[in-house]
């Protein structure tokens, strides 16, 4: 089993950012990949970004097209963490947003469904 906690959301003004974090604990070891997601209000959870977490594409990154060029995805092996750095947000970026992690597949996919594990979300809120 994996446990995923999000933290660091919370409301902020178009164009400033935001940083996410999630931490890992349990058999993170076992990982192939892991993403964040998100829900905006009465709308379908929708692939944000995701991380290679081992094997030879190990720390390769594949983001959606909706925040291409504004968020960035990191990782730290040794604290088992991902971040999302987000930048120059916007209204529309408004949701919940989660933590999630695959026991294996591809990180290059952004099916929700792949997923093994997911965190409670933290929100984002961005006023315009």
């Amino acid at each position: 089993q994996v446990q995923l906690v999000e933290s660091g959301g919370g409301l902020v003004q178009a164009g400033e950012s935001l940083r996410l974090s999630c931490a890992a604990s349990g058999r993170t070891f076992s990982l192939s990949a892991m993403g964040w997601f998100r829900q905006p209000p009465g709308k379908e959870r929708e692939f944000v970004a995701a991380i290679s977490w081992s094997g030879p594409s190990s720390g390769s990154v594949f983001y959606g097209d909706s925040v291409k060029g504004r968020f960035t995805m990191t990782r730290d092996n040794a604290k088992n963490t991902v971040d999302l750095q987000m930048n120059g947000l916007k209204p529309e970026d408004t949701a919940v947003y989660f933590c999630a992690a695959k026991r294996s597949g591809s990180y290059s996919s952004s099916r929700p469904y792949e997923y093994d594990y997911w965190g409670q979300g933290t929100q984002v809120t961005v006023s315009s």
